[in-house]
């Protein structure tokens, strides 16, 4: 079964974070995100990759047509023919990535559409966005969607908080949480499961098409649209405030959503 991460946005709201890469290839810990979204499906058994390129999408490909040489030890020979000696493995040996050009100004629906070739031949096929990690149970989710049996399952979670949130009794504060997640409320997650041969018609082929408006809804009208939930970690990085809590959660040891060793 196949992935496929969306990763041609431009992140216009995190620009302050980085002006120079592509939203997925934004760092945690040295690596992109995009890398840890897909070490969480590897982990899972998930490991044929299908990554929908937009903007700078060649700074993305650079990473992958070069990635051994910047995940492991190497010994350069110079001279008339220059020679690589690779010294160790990667972990990430048995990924499959396929790196789609689906257009700069392409919007999610579109991009989509744009790779129908690589996955039509499975029944399912994965979906999800290259700008946010979780430890959501893809396993369970995609259990879940064969058993409902309709084209499309989305992951629905709990927004993070964005303010600390403080209970009050006679004027003192009894209780403090930082940024807790909302109580009550559920949205969109991503980690889609799609039915590989039944989702086209809701999408279409216009670039324009966003996937989150007409064809989602489309969906949940004619009743094939499912939800699953999950109230585990889950957390964008859409802004710089965002980009900080990632990567100080990783540099303690203390990512939800590393479930890798």
């Amino acid at each position: 079964m196949k992935a496929v991460i969306l990763c041609g946005g431009q992140g216009t709201r995190i620009r302050d974070a980085s002006e120079l890469l592509p939203k997925p290839m934004l760092p945690i810990g040295g690596k992109p995100i995009v890398w840890h979204i897909m070490k969480s499906y590897a982990q899972q058994g998930v490991r044929e990759f299908v990554l929908c390129l937009g903007y700078k999408g060649w700074i993305i490909k650079e990473f992958f047509l070069n990635y051994r040489a910047m995940t492991t030890d190497v010994t350069v020979t110079l001279g008339r023919h220059d020679e690589l000696e690779f010294h160790n493995r990667h972990d990430e040996e048995d990924w499959t990535v396929t790196l789609a050009e689906t257009g700069e100004d392409t919007m999610t629906g579109g991009r989509v559409s744009a790779i129908r070739r690589y996955v039509e031949g499975e029944d399912l096929f994965l979906l999800t966005y290259g700008d946010g990690v979780s430890d959501a149970d893809v396993g369970a989710t995609i259990r879940f969607h064969r058993e409902h049996g309709k084209i499309a399952t989305v992951t629905a979670v709990r927004p993070p908080g964005r303010f600390g949130e403080m209970r009050i009794e006679g004027g003192s504060v009894t209780e403090f949480n930082e940024k807790p997640n909302a109580t009550e409320g559920f949205i969109n997650g991503g980690f889609f499961v799609l039915d590989a041969r039944r989702i086209w018609p809701y999408l279409g082929t216009e670039r324009a098409t966003i996937l989150e408006r007409e064809p989602l809804r489309k969906l949940a009208a004619d009743g094939e649209l499912k939800a699953f939930p999950h109230t585990g970690f889950w957390q964008p990085m859409d802004t710089a405030r965002e980009f900080q809590l990632l990567n100080e959660l990783w540099a303690r040891g203390e990512a939800p959503w590393k479930t890798w060793r």
